[in-house]
């Protein structure tokens, strides 16, 4: 009678080994979503990502390489979302045609020296002097006697866009200078760099870098939701007319008001939810 017991266990543990090899090796594949694009939204896709996996059977991947990579590879079919700074209508290149624009959140933009510096304040005239060339040296502006040395963003950068597109007067261009294309970069040089400026997303602000406020105002989220902080842009997932249903599936969860008011606050973005103020293409704001 025992051997028979024995028996019966011995072919129910095989019985389920095999069937636990079977549904493993049968399950359908999750689904693929993969995201390239902006460095300034690269942080909150991949928090979003990281939560919406782990209740649903998809595999999001997430990769920088700037807005201008996002929206052509997007285009090009070669990735499901382009993550996006600017507008696909403001990318040279791009058909905004055949495209689909999806916002799922607004990130700030913050002008950052070195901590050391001791200049903490700019007015919009003296940020616009900077970056055109015309204030060399930090005593100008109530500094140390210190050359300016300027650290541009790449000129495929959406964040750069949007930076000259409220700081600089149509007709100029930014001073020749050296150029990033990584928040990161531009995180770690500026720190390293005595007499350094440039300008970085929100959600990267952190004790390497002094944040300047510009007439006195500072970058928070409550300001960027009425403008009165004049620096920030959309941030734009972009795909194909007819995406797959795991792509939209995924975007529709960024949108949603719980994620907006949970991950994307904590991220040190500005929910879409939350905005009291639109903004065209060409840079023009007005209120809802």
């Amino acid at each position: 009678m025992k051997k028979v017991i024995t028996s019966g266990v011995v072919i129910l543990v095989i019985g389920l080994l095999g069937w636990g090899w079977y549904t493993a090796h049968h399950q359908p594949a999750a689904d693929k979503v993969t995201v390239v694009g902006s460095t300034a939204l690269q942080p909150l896709a991949e928090a979003v990502a990281e939560r919406y996996q782990k209740t649903h059977h998809a595999n999001i991947i997430v990769q920088g390489g700037g807005s201008g990579t996002g929206l052509s590879q997007v285009q090009a079919g070669a990735v499901n979302i382009g993550a996006s700074d600017i507008a696909a209508s403001q990318k040279e290149g791009i058909n905004a045609a055949k495209l689909q624009d999806h916002i799922v959140a607004v990130s700030g933009i913050v002008p950052v020296v070195n901590p050391k510096l001791g200049v903490k304040n700019l007015s919009m005239a003296q940020l616009r002097g900077i970056f055109t060339g015309r204030i060399t040296n930090w005593q100008e502006v109530g500094g140390p006697n210190l050359p300016i040395t300027v650290i541009n963003r790449a000129s495929g950068s959406g964040t750069r866009v949007a930076f000259e597109q409220t700081v600089l007067q149509p007709g100029t261009e930014s001073i020749n200078a050296q150029e990033q294309d990584s928040n990161g970069t531009v995180k770690e040089i500026v720190s390293n760099t005595p007499g350094a400026i440039s300008y970085i997303a929100l959600a990267y602000m952190n004790n390497q870098v002094q944040a300047l406020k510009i007439d006195g105002m500072s970058a928070t989220a409550q300001n960027i939701t009425t403008n009165a902080w004049p620096l920030w842009s959309y941030e734009h997932m972009y795909t194909q007319k007819h995406s797959s249903k795991a792509t939209t599936a995924f975007i529709r969860y960024m949108q949603s008001h719980r994620v907006q008011s949970s991950i994307v606050n904590a991220a040190h973005y500005v929910s879409i939810h939350d905005m009291q103020v639109t903004k065209t293409d060409t840079g023009q704001v007005r209120r809802k």
